[in-house]
């Protein structure tokens, strides 16, 4: 997936702010369920029907800043699983700019439903595990 870096996610010097980088992985992953086939309206609305109040809640991440990205740099944004349990995805994400890495984390997600573990929806959790 390709994000142009607007003004608006730049510091006073061109930089991107770091907090961005975590708006930029979040569309990674969203995008990331989108590619796979999940029709997210859908999903949603089994899980709310098996679990309500649930949410998809980030649990851990780890990032390592390599290179910083600049003002209208096109950045790919790389999301793939690398272990996939009953209510948590853990992936690994990467934001390049051409073939130089600037950003790589690892990022753990949990499904939760009333402040509780719940399993991830089980066509997910196939399709996820496919695709490791």
């Amino acid at each position: 997936m390709q994000v142009r870096v607007y003004y608006e996610d730049t510091d006073f010097s061109g930089i991107v702010y770091h907090a961005n980088y975590l708006r930029f992985m979040e569309r990674g992953r969203t995008n990331y369920l989108r590619l796979l086939g999940a029709d997210q309206s859908a999903l949603f609305a089994e899980a709310e029907s098996e679990a309500p109040g649930f949410a998809f809640v980030v649990r851990a991440m780890q990032l390592d800043f390599l290179k910083p990205a600049k003002m209208d740099d096109l950045l790919e944004i790389i999301t793939r699983p690398v272990e996939v349990k009953g209510a948590s995805i853990t992936m690994h994400q990467e934001i390049r700019r051409g073939e130089l890495l600037l950003l790589e984390a690892r990022v753990k997600v949990a499904f939760v439903s009333g402040g509780r573990a719940r399993p991830i929806p089980l066509p997910l959790r196939v399709a996820m595990k496919a695709d490791q």
